[in-house]
């Protein structure tokens, strides 16, 4: 089991940048693969982004393709998401997830695969 707690949220003009980091505890995080998803008020969660267990794979959402990356550090027990470029539609809450259904080398984009989550950071961008 994992526990997985999100820091760096916060409000931003559009046009700048916010890193997110997701701490990892209770179990060997190099074993999971990770993900980021975001919530924006009166929508359904959505994928953001993922990372597989030792960052040789990366995926990202159309909408933030070129502007977000993911990294992560499992010496550290962390993973993050740089945000550049933010856009007002940018705006919502960010969860970071972790499954260890999947093999060495695989992402997923699908919530269902992801056992943990974190309690969520949030993202508000201003015009």
């Amino acid at each position: 089991q994992v526990q997985l707690v999100e820091s760096g949220g916060g409000l931003v003009q559009a046009g700048g940048s916010l890193r997110l980091s997701c701490a990892a505890s209770g179990s060997t995080f190099s074993r999971y693969a990770m993900g980021w998803f975001r919530q924006a008020p009166g929508k359904q969660r959505e994928f953001v982004a993922a990372i597989s267990w030792s960052g040789i794979s990366t995926d990202y959402a159309d909408s933030v393709k070129g502007r977000f990356t993911i990294s992560r550090d499992n010496a550290k027990n962390t993973v993050y998401l740089q945000m550049n470029s933010l856009k007002p539609e940018d705006t919502a809450v960010y969860y970071c997830a972790a499954t260890n259904k999947l093999r060495p080398g695989m992402t997923s984009e699908k919530s269902y695969e992801y056992d943990y989550w974190g309690q969520g950071t949030q993202v508000t961008v201003s015009s």
